[in-house]
């Protein structure tokens, strides 16, 4: 009798790990067709008549950019001031805090910009895209554009993917500024020297390929949260209830895409 007990949860719970890897399998495969189709529109839509509009490209990057500015301009100057106040801290046990601006320098545009907007966006503008394409799935506006001719993809993922290309490494462009800054107010006093020096120093100090590095890092968590979106956004059932729980969910899969992404990154780059 134990035995057969033993016999029927092994196979239930292979049962729901198949589901489950099935369920992970379709999901990727989904999210490599979405980005395969939007690469087609934006390249030949012009040619089938059916251009992808700069008019939406336009209003997503509004909200996806101006619109975290102010939120992105904080944390990045909160992060760039801890990062020098940890990092005169520690160096001083070595008596080298005068080479804290070298730490602070790579760590804020190799790795803290580019990863703290990226989760700041997804939590933003991930989450209102997979909002708004799964209350479209409820309402059928997605069916009634198919139905009237119109490239689901063409009209409604390929234009937040541009702009989110686009603005994340703007952003990330700009949190490197701010928190480098910001570091520098707490740094300069402290070693006895001046802003403009410490400037001088920072711009001696980084190479073009610590920046770019940052901003590749930014444009992959771009693709990654708008793809998490729609994807979540287009697999909606349910009515609002399952709009909430799909957006919860592209939040927490844009989030622990973008930090094993980055853990990937760093790793293949840096050999």
């Amino acid at each position: 009798m134990s035995g057969g007990t033993g016999g029927n949860g092994l196979a239930t719970f292979l049962d729901h790990l198949g589901r489950r890897v099935t369920a992970g399998v379709a999901e990727f495969g989904f999210a490599a067709m979405l980005v395969g189709e939007s690469l087609f529109w934006l390249v030949a839509g012009r040619r089938r008549r059916q251009p992808v509009r700069l008019r939406p490209i336009v209003a997503q990057a509004m909200e996806t950019g101006i619109g975290a500015l102010p939120i992105v301009t904080v944390l990045s100057a909160t992060i760039g001031i801890m990062l020098a106040i940890q990092g005169i801290y520690s160096l001083k046990l070595f008596g080298a805090e005068s080479r804290v601006t070298l730490g602070v320098a790579m760590s804020t545009v190799r790795e803290f910009a580019p990863l703290i907007t990226g989760i700041l966006v997804a939590g933003r503008s991930g989450s209102a895209l997979a909002a708004r394409l799964g209350t479209m799935r409820i309402n059928q506006e997605i069916d009634a554009l198919t139905v009237m001719g119109i490239s689901p993809v063409r009209f409604l993922v390929a234009p937040p993917l541009v702009s989110m290309m686009v603005m994340l490494p703007c952003l990330t462009l700009w949190a490197d500024l701010v928190g480098l800054f910001a570091a520098g107010l707490y740094i300069a006093p402290q070693l006895g020297s001046t802003m403009t020096a410490y400037a001088d120093e920072v711009v001696s100090l980084l190479k073009m390929n610590d920046v770019l590095h940052g901003l590749a890092k930014s444009a992959i968590f771009a693709v990654l949260i708008t793809i998490v979106g729609v994807v979540n956004g287009a697999s909606v059932t349910g009515g609002a209830e399952g709009v909430g729980r799909m957006t919860t969910r592209s939040v927490v899969q844009a989030i622990s895409a973008i930090v094993i992404t980055d853990m990937i990154f760093v790793f293949m780059v840096t050999r």
